[in-house]
This record gives C-alpha cells, structure tokens and sequence, in this order.
C-alpha cells in the first residue's frame, strides 16, 4: 500500500465541502489521519478566505487512481474547471506525495506547493513532522521552521458534524 499526503482547500461554502471531501475520501481509501484545519487568506488573488488541512492515508490505488478520484470528488461538488488558475474554490483535492515518488506525469510529485505554500507545509508539520520530503531531504518540521512565514494562516476550531 503506498502512503500518501492530500491537501483539501475550500473557500466556497467550505465547511460543507470540508465535511464532504471527508466523508468521500474515507469511503474511497478508509482510516485517515486528518490535521487541523486553517484559515488563510487567498492567494494570487481577491477572494473570500479559504480552509485548507492535509489527510494521510494508505491506498492500493496508483497515482492515476489518485487523481481519477478526486477530480470526481471535486467534479461532485461543482468545481468548476473552466476559470482562471487562482480563482474561489468549492473544492481543491492535491495529491502531494505518494510514497516517496518523484515524479512529473500524470502529475507533479511531490508538489511544489509543500514547500511554497504555509498553508500546505503548517499542516503537514502538524501532521508528518518526522516525515521526509522526498526532494530536499528535510523533514516536513524542518521545512517549516526554515519557513519565511509572510503568509498569513491560522488554525480554526472546525465542527466535523453538520449540526
């Protein structure tokens, strides 16, 4: 089975999304080891604040499979595929690593947001700390206090129920 690392973003109705992208992702793979959820501000454009956490889990499915599932998973939840690059989103799934893969195609791994984005590296540190990132050789601990930290982002308390 490989270990993998997903980053989950919404800043569209995101605590319905969130819930969601959960409750998909845990039917699809089973047990996930989720971090806590942040709030930071968008990036690389105007938009309403977006939440973002990072899920570890382990998969038979290969890195096509991946990407197959949460492009469907984010297709469900009307994300839109036809507008600019930084734009709101419903739903944002990325596979950040599969095992220790580097790799370009079907996607880039590990991606390159670990290391540019607080809020994909805060969590990660939170949840992988010891875990090696397979290109710099650092811990995702170390990546994160050699981090610049000018991005705004702070955890928030999230209710995982709907009530």
């Amino acid at each position: 089975m490989a270990f993998i690392l997903i980053s989950i973003g919404s800043n569209i109705e995101r605590e319905q999304h969130i819930r969601a992208a959960i409750r998909e992702l845990q039917q699809a793979l089973g047990a996930l080891h989720i971090s806590s959820v942040y709030e930071s501000e968008a990036v690389g454009f105007d938009g309403d604040p977006f939440y973002n956490l990072v899920v570890a889990a382990h998969t038979d499915l290969t890195v096509e499979g991946c990407v197959e599932l949460f492009k469907a998973i984010e297709d469900q939840h009307g994300r839109k595929r036809n507008v600019a690059r930084f734009s709101g989103r419903t739903l944002d799934l990325d596979l950040l690593t599969y095992d220790q893969l580097i790799c370009k195609e079907p996607v880039e791994l590990p991606r390159d947001e670990i290391t540019k984005n607080a809020f994909v590296l805060w969590p990660l540190a939170e949840l992988v700390p010891e875990h090696i990132h397979p290109q710099t050789g650092l811990t995702y601990r170390q990546l994160w206090q050699q981090y610049p930290k000018q991005q705004k982002l702070w955890t928030v308390p999230f209710s995982w129920s709907e009530t």
